[in-house]
């Protein structure tokens, strides 16, 4: 076992395993688990998961529908430690995480991978804002999982895969929907408008068939839990405070709450004003304009947590941990689409390259003497 692997796996055991089994006896685990095992429970009575006339805290559900699968172990088999929908949300994580580095590094040189994919994977599991959330029941880490699962098959090309693993995540939080533009705007200036629209038809189609039925059923209980909540618009004030912008705006101002709305509406229209006007290009500037882009929103939300910056940090050290560099466009285009799929990757390609330049140079040189040669005899 090499070190880089055997840190990790230390590290992990430290930050997540240990405290994961204290708390787990302890009974100690974030309001979100039981938030989402009521959603399974009442989304299996009554074909939604929202109470329709939510009036404490623990009667809110700001999740999308999607959210409410990793409580259904819990209502289906019974309450176990197996069950809790927060192994359910560690076990989604994990696959997501570990499909996007593998997805990620495919057709890398072993030499140049450096490191395992499960070294890679420990390490982003291993960061505090990663570790915390998936030790207490955080239901965040499988979003950003699937997020970065997005990102590696856009990176490789695959627009189809991308849109699935964008539709998944889009059906779980809002927080998944601004990736679904920046992604779009990586397709679209790597291979053109056919990836780009099949990447945003097959996540809207996908997000549209989880967050609809229950939409259609109780529509006033899924605005009040899904809208309303957790953006601080409902007269419920939602447990989702911390001293960020957005919250000190709201409790300073008279009209504090629509100035926050105002700003992250400008803010968003900025950043969709940058994928107009210089689109990503490769998967690790795509990673870092969306990492941006939900940190503004996160700081002028008026209902928020610090916890929510599991997302920027981890699209900002994704493309550090695959190797990745924002300037890079071969690998995503070796992949991708049209007339720029067919131009070689000059950073695997660079040896023969240069032996075949090598040889052209020698056969023009070559060329020039005999024809000198031919020159000379001719006019003698």
């Amino acid at each position: 076992m090499r070190w880089p692997h055997l840190a990790g796996v230390i590290a992990v055991i430290g930050t997540v395993a240990v405290p994961l089994v204290w708390l787990t006896a302890a009974g100690l685990e974030q309001m979100e688990v039981g938030v989402v095992e009521r959603g399974a429970d009442l989304l299996t009575s009554s074909g939604t998961p929202y109470h329709h006339h939510p009036v404490e805290v623990p009667d809110f559900n700001p999740y999308l529908p999607g959210m409410a699968l990793f409580g259904l172990p819990r209502v289906l088999l019974g309450d176990s430690v197996l069950t809790s929908a927060r192994l359910w949300c560690l076990v989604g994580y994990l696959a997501a995480a570990i499909g996007a580095v593998h997805v990620t590094m495919q057709g890398v040189c072993r030499d140049e991978r450096g490191s395992t994919t499960a070294t890679r994977v420990l390490w982003l599991t291993a960061c505090p804002l990663v570790a915390l959330p998936l030790a207490f029941g955080g239901v965040d880490p499988p979003v950003v999982g699937l997020l970065l699962l997005a990102l590696a098959c856009a990176h490789r090309g695959r627009p189809g895969l991308s849109g699935v693993a964008l539709g998944v995540a889009a059906s779980l939080k809002w927080t998944a929907w601004p990736a679904i533009p920046v992604v779009a705007a990586l397709l679209m200036a790597c291979g053109g408008r056919r990836p780009a629209a099949k990447c945003v038809v097959v996540s809207t189609g996908v997000g549209a068939l989880a967050v609809l039925p229950p939409l259609l059923v109780d529509p006033a209980g899924f605005y009040q839990n899904v809208v309303l909540y957790p953006f601080g618009l409902s007269a419920t004030t939602s447990s989702a405070e911390s001293p960020l912008l957005g919250h000190l705006l709201v409790a300073t101002l008279p009209h504090g709450k629509s100035v926050a709305v105002a700003l992250i509406a400008v803010s968003a229209v900025a950043v969709a004003a940058s994928l107009l006007v210089r689109p990503p290009r490769s998967a690790a500037a795509a990673a870092y304009r969306l990492g941006w882009g939900l940190s503004l929103a996160i700081v002028l939300s008026p209902a928020t947590r610090v916890g929510y910056a599991i997302y920027p940090v981890a699209l900002f050290a994704w493309p550090s941990l695959c190797r990745l560099t924002r300037s890079t466009r071969g690998k995503v285009r070796q992949y991708g689409y049209g007339a720029a799929a067919r131009r070689p990757d000059r950073s695997i390609t660079s040896g023969a390259a240069n032996r075949g330049h090598g040889r052209s140079v020698r056969r023009t040189r070559h060329e020039r003497a005999s024809s000198r040669h031919r020159t000379w005899t001719g006019s003698a």
